[in-house]
């Protein structure tokens, strides 16, 4: 998902910035108390419905994920969320704006992160910031402060004068979130943040993002990372085929929708739906896959010895707490999407 900043012959490119603290005193909470509102939000192509008439509100300062398989409509609520694709049907208001109306001053107040780096490749890490601030027409001594903090922030100080082409994908990630936040947005809109990268990259990007969550900033996030979603949302929804197929926090969409524990058990490929059958009264639930059987109950050691105690011998076996990606499955399938 991408976004160009404001032209600089918009009168919304020409606003002076604003501190998000200060923001959010003014317009954010509007009448709605949300960043985000939607009721019964729409959006079509032609015949099809990608999103179909969804509920939701984002409170100011949390952050808020959106989860769903290819498809889902998730990517489609995310841009019109980000005034880029228009809506079809029901209400939506930004900001305490209406994106119909006031794209251009929803947008000035907003920050991007697209799922694909758009950075230029040929100029320095302190150019690419500095030049994207210039179309939010910062004064140059302003701007010059703001990309040193914003280096400092993404700790990416010690190449702020290096060419941004062979920089790893790590630092790349920290430079675009950093670019986004250059005109000190309330609410940064990041599509799969942290896709591609090492353990190590995506636990300090999780830090980052913390910390602006912290500075009062809204943070709206899709994600195909279940451990991601739990680490950095407050509350998420799952979509599945343009609709809300459930809405909490992470542990509250846990003890609704799985249980506390999880056994996994692995046994000769021919013999998981046998066993399955057998062991099915153990469980609230029993999932047979190809390579292992998935016993979801409340007490993983003590149905782990009742499977032993009626003589099942598998070749692995795994007692482990239920996780989002459980729930996830289990409300959208474990069929590939494209």
């Amino acid at each position: 998902m991408g976004h160009a900043p404001s032209d600089p012959g918009d009168p919304a490119g020409q606003a002076q910035p604003e501190t998000p603290a200060s923001r959010r005193g003014a317009g954010t909470r509007s009448q709605t108390g949300a960043a985000v509102r939607a009721r019964g939000l729409t959006k079509r192509f032609g015949e099809f419905t990608a999103v179909d008439a969804v509920d939701f509100d984002i409170a100011v300062g949390e952050a808020f994920g959106f989860l769903g398989a290819n498809g889902a409509g998730k990517t489609s609520t995310m841009r019109m969320i980000a005034c880029l694709s228009p809506i079809s049907g029901g209400t939506l208001q930004v900001l305490g704006l209406d994106p119909m109306h006031d794209g251009p001053q929803i947008r000035s107040r907003i920050g991007l992160v697209p799922q694909d780096d758009t950075l230029d490749l040929e100029l320095t890490v302190r150019d690419n910031l500095y030049l994207y601030g210039r179309y939010f027409g910062l004064p140059k001594k302003q701007l010059r402060e703001r990309v040193d903090q914003l280096l400092e922030f993404a700790r990416l100080t010690d190449r702020a004068d290096a060419r941004v082409d062979p920089l790893s994908g790590g630092m790349r990630r920290r430079l675009t979130i950093a670019r986004a936040l250059v005109s000190s947005p309330s609410l940064v809109i990041l599509d799969e943040p942290t896709t591609g990268l090492d353990p190590q990259a995506r636990h300090l990007l999780w830090d980052r993002l913390y910390r602006l969550k912290r500075e009062g900033v809204t943070l709206v996030v899709t994600t195909h990372y279940m451990d991601e979603a739990e680490q950095l949302c407050d509350r998420l929804v799952v979509m599945d085929a343009g609709r809300i197929a459930a809405a909490g926090s992470p542990r509250e969409l846990i003890e609704r929708w799985s249980t506390r524990e999880v056994v996994e058990l692995r046994f000769e490929p021919e013999g998981h739906e046998v066993h399955g059958e057998r062991l099915a009264d153990l469980a609230e639930r029993v999932e047979v896959l190809p390579d292992r059987l998935l016993l979801y109950t409340d007490e993983g050691d003590a149905t782990l010895d009742a499977v032993r105690s009626r003589g099942a011998s598998p070749l692995a076996a795994l007692v482990r707490r239920s996780n989002l990606e459980d729930v996830f499955l289990h409300l959208t399938g474990r069929s590939l999407v494209d």
